[in-house]
């Protein structure tokens, strides 16, 4: 299984150079940085945990590909993913999001199955990933 969140998600794993030249064009567009990183992957998991500060006014992609590193070394095998920011009036959000990094082994997910009032059942999305350390011992 391959998660598939954000852009390039459906390409090869992106280089480190490939990294750089993305993060060369969000600084080249003036979008602030961030980067998360997460043990659940989960579709609805949308707010990963968030790597140091926001890079606002970043000029040097050293400097971005070094919190990259620091991050990749402090999360061997968790999921890592970029974040490009636009604060220009009318965008205000997110406008480039991509997985950077993503553990050798990728569990997936399963279906869970609940019966609910009235015969009807109803069915969500649970992460393998996280079964091993169930809620209050993950972080």
């Amino acid at each position: 299984m391959r998660l598939t969140q954000g852009a390039f998600s459906f390409l090869p794993d992106l280089t480190d150079e490939q990294i750089k030249l993305q993060v060369e064009y969000c600084i080249s567009r003036g979008w602030s940085i961030n980067i998360e990183w997460t043990d659940d992957p989960h579709p609805r998991n949308v707010y990963w945990e968030l790597w140091g500060l926001p890079l606002f006014d970043i000029k040097d992609v050293a400097a971005v590909m070094f919190e990259v590193a620091e991050c990749r070394k402090a999360n061997p095998t968790g999921y890592i993913k970029l974040n490009g920011f636009d604060a220009g009036r009318g965008t205000e959000s997110c406008v480039l999001s991509f997985i950077i990094q993503r553990p050798t082994y990728e569990p997936g997910f399963y279906t869970q199955r609940t019966e609910i009032a009235g015969r009807m059942v109803r069915y969500t999305i649970q992460s393998y990933a996280v079964q091993g350390k169930p809620v209050g011992e993950r972080y």
